[in-house]
């Protein structure tokens, strides 16, 4: 089962070289199958033998942190969206990163910068620029620690 989980997750990163419509088809895909593989075997298995279960591990599905969409947004009047897109593209990079990743890191440059850091509102932003092919990303843009971003080539 652990080889199923090991190769369904090599997949997902096979993936991201996929174009961007097919990649995201693909990677929903395999984020139900490791969400199936998570809830409905391993998390049996470690109910009846929790001394077999990782501490480390969560076995909730993936869920969706926040539906807020770029257009529902309204910036505080101290940021702008130049400055939610410098934030971003000063966080983002050529490899791929989690989602909530990027999210706690805005959370430094705010503090810095004396903005306000609203996880959902950067949220939309990459989701948004996401949509329109500004950069990548992979898996539901909505669920920060199941999907991830990076610039695009």
């Amino acid at each position: 089962m652990q080889d199923a989980e090991d190769a369904l997750e090599r997949a997902s990163r096979a993936a991201s070289g996929f174009p961007k419509e097919e990649r995201l088809k693909f990677s929903e895909v395999i984020y139900d199958l490791i969400a199936a593989l998570q809830s409905d075997v391993w998390k049996p298995i470690y109910d009846e033998y929790p001394d077999l279960a990782p501490e480390y591990e969560s076995f909730e599905p993936p869920t969706i942190c926040s539906e807020l969409t770029w257009e529902e947004v309204e910036l505080p009047p101290e940021l702008t969206e130049d400055d939610v897109d410098e934030i971003l593209f000063s966080l983002l990079r050529s490899h791929w990163q989690k989602v909530a990743l990027v999210l706690a890191n805005t959370r430094d440059i705010c503090y810095i910068e004396g903005f306000s850091s609203d996880y959902e509102i950067f949220a939309a932003r990459l989701r948004w620029l996401s949509d329109k092919d500004k950069i990548e990303g992979i898996g539901d843009l909505r669920m920060w620690r199941h999907s991830e971003v990076r610039l695009k080539d």
